[in-house]
């Protein structure tokens, strides 16, 4: 406990880095610090609170939670990837009914939509507006965050069918807005069972205060005795294991 104390306190009157980013180019003033240095600090926290048995119970339940945070962030940029290419999309077809050439299209479309979908939108204006082969552009195309097969084929369609393009790329939009709705759908509905997974998972931290204000001293048994140890590494499998269930089961899917 002393040396929390004593750390705690270093922490308190480490100094600041505001005039350390004052005396730096205004375009290198943000001081960043890495993630492994936060990543140390806090197994070292771990250690001298709970020995052993606190580190592997914090490295278990941070893992399962990093990796869940992370999916979470994902799925929204997915999302609003989406929602930016149908966007863009809808421009694109507007401009096309108006009788504008697919490159030009393409290209007005680019200047309003977010990223990733203008930089599709001008991979798209650049290859037609130079002859190529727009289908093979957008299936060679590396981009994570939207499906552009979606959109080659739509090419491929009224390319080799004779389909006004404008029809296909708005049954595309179409097809790009049903899915965001049932994400948004899922995703609203599933928000109760969240919370409540979350209030469950607080339960024993909840127990364990009690149990501190009761005097049964449950802290001590658990990071001072070796069954204590065990015990808290096992209670902290079984609630990573429903924290990573709960997502699972609840998790948005395209």
């Amino acid at each position: 406990m002393l040396s929390l104390l004593f750390l705690a306190t270093a922490l308190l009157i480490a100094p600041q880095f505001t005039p350390v980013r004052r005396l730096r180019p205004k375009d290198k003033r943000e001081v960043v610090v890495p993630q492994l240095v936060w990543v140390g600090l806090a197994a070292v926290l771990l250690y001298l609170a709970a020995d052993v048995g606190g580190l592997i119970a914090g490295v278990v339940l941070g893992a399962v939670i990093y990796r869940g945070v992370r999916r979470s962030r994902r799925a929204k940029e997915l999302r609003a990837a989406t929602e930016g290419l149908s966007d863009g999309l809808g421009g694109v077809v507007d401009e096309l009914r108006a009788g504008a050439h697919p490159a030009a299209a393409a290209e007005g479309a680019a200047q309003d939509a977010p990223k990733p979908a203008s930089d599709v939108l001008r991979a798209v204006a650049a290859t037609a507006r130079m002859g190529g082969d727009v289908e093979r552009t957008l299936r060679d195309l590396k981009q994570p965050l939207l499906d552009t097969d979606r959109l080659a084929r739509a090419w491929h369609v009224s390319a080799k069918h004779g389909v006004a393009l404008a029809d296909v790329l708005d049954a595309t939009r179409r097809d790009l807005d049903e899915q965001s709705a049932f994400a948004r759908q899922v995703n609203a509905r599933m928000a109760g069972p969240r919370a409540s997974a979350a209030v469950l998972a607080g339960l024993p931290v909840l127990g364990l205060l009690l149990g501190e204000l009761s005097g049964a001293r449950p802290l001590h048994v658990l990071t001072g005795t070796a069954a204590g140890q065990g015990l808290l590494v096992l209670g902290a499998v079984f609630l990573a294991v429903g924290l990573w269930w709960t997502r699972r089961i609840t998790e948005v899917r395209s």
